[in-house]
């Protein structure tokens, strides 16, 4: 309990100051970067693809919700921290004497996915009881990546209005060719890339082997950058080299990380309820909750009979059991797999106290309402 109390403020702290410095660094730059029209029409378009992506890896994180401080906490490092700390790599790397060529195909990707990858190894080491396995790891690396698009976005398409890149002279026609290819076509570039450290570091908490556990995050940074590199450099050959690496190669393998996030989606509700059935023939929740807490419009459902039959207050108290148990679910999960965290006994009495402690002023559809 201490400890846990200990590593939840140090990551605070520490995230929250590079945070800060962060983005006191990019609204340097960005002021920097272009007029103040042209900069706040780029942040506008920038924005554009935020909400889409942000609901898409909110969907995958349905069965068992990350907490949502966390997640902006993913945004906000992408958006600032891993922006700031590739920008300054970058010119280092230049002033070491990098070409243009060798910064964007090699640099980049490596001090790019190096910095949002930071955040993932962060909560490994410090909040590692949030991290439940490879979906969690994606939703992570998600935020981070839609994050840094973010920022970079804002970037190119100031640059790209006011000239300053090979679009074309600048205006509304290099911005809007900025904004198709950035934003229509491939605004899943960099959550897509990070997605693999995020795998990486899912695999690494689902594992018994040491060696799965230091490698599976280095193995993942590595396809991060490969990946991304190769995008970086298809961009060098042209407009016909650019689609002939997206249509060929990045696309196709996006398109199979959607249906491994999808299928691991999928796959929740089979393990949240085989974990919790055990949990059940152990006397830790009743068996007879155990629907209305593995599917997912069954939860929505408990939660309006609780509020029809409990108002505000019972709606509360349905939400807050149902996560206790979800919570409880996979993390007795962890325990049957031989992977729980060095907290564990602590975190589930945590829980099924929770439980017991809610459960008599709660009921589900079809059960009677208790008296308070």
């Amino acid at each position: 309990m201490p400890g846990r109390r200990r590593d939840s403020v140090a990551f605070t702290v520490v995230v929250g100051v590079l945070v800060l410095l962060g983005g006191l660094a990019m609204a340097v730059v960005i002021g920097l970067s272009g007029a103040p029209s042209s900069l706040a029409l780029a942040a506008l378009l920038a924005a554009l693809p935020v909400g889409p992506l942000v609901g898409c890896f909110m969907w995958l994180d349905r069965y068992e919700p990350e907490p949502r401080s966390l997640l902006v906490a993913g945004l906000l490092w992408g958006a600032f921290v891993a922006t700031a700390a590739a920008l300054v790599f970058q010119a280092l790397g230049m002033v070491g004497g990098a070409s243009e060529a060798d910064s964007l195909a090699v640099i980049a990707p490596v001090t790019e996915e190096t910095a949002k990858g930071a955040f993932l190894i962060l909560l490994l080491w410090w909040r590692r009881h949030e991290l439940d396995g490879i979906l969690d790891g994606i939703v992570y690396a998600g935020m981070v990546g839609i994050g840094f698009a973010f920022t970079e976005n804002i970037l190119y398409l100031a640059a790209s209005y006011d000239g300053g890149t090979d679009v074309g002279p600048g205006g509304t026609v290099a911005l809007t060719a900025t904004f198709v290819v950035r934003g229509l076509i491939s605004p899943f570039a960099h959550p897509f890339f990070t997605a693999f450290i995020g795998i990486g570091v899912g695999l690494a908490i689902s594992s018994r082997r040491t060696w799965v556990r230091v490698l599976a995050p280095l193995a993942g940074l590595a396809l991060a950058i490969a990946l991304h590199a190769a995008w970086n450099y298809s961009t060098l050959s042209g407009t016909s080299g650019f689609f002939l690496v997206y249509g060929t190669m990045m696309f196709p393998v996006f398109l199979g990380v959607v249906a491994f996030a999808i299928y691991r989606r999928r796959s929740e509700r089979g393990l949240l309820a085989a974990a919790l059935h055990d949990a059940a023939e152990r006397g830790l929740i009743p068996a007879s909750d155990i629907p209305w807490l593995v599917d997912l419009r069954a939860r929505r459902h408990a939660r309006l009979w609780a509020k029809r039959s409990g108002g505000a207050q019972g709606e509360r108290a349905m939400r807050d059991y149902q996560a206790a148990a979800i919570e409880l679910g996979y993390l007795h999960h962890r325990y049957l797999r031989g992977t729980a965290p060095s907290d564990f006994s602590d975190r589930g009495h945590e829980h099924v106290e929770s439980l017991r402690t809610i459960r008599p002023y709660i009921s589900f559809p079809g059960q009677v309402v208790p008296t308070r």
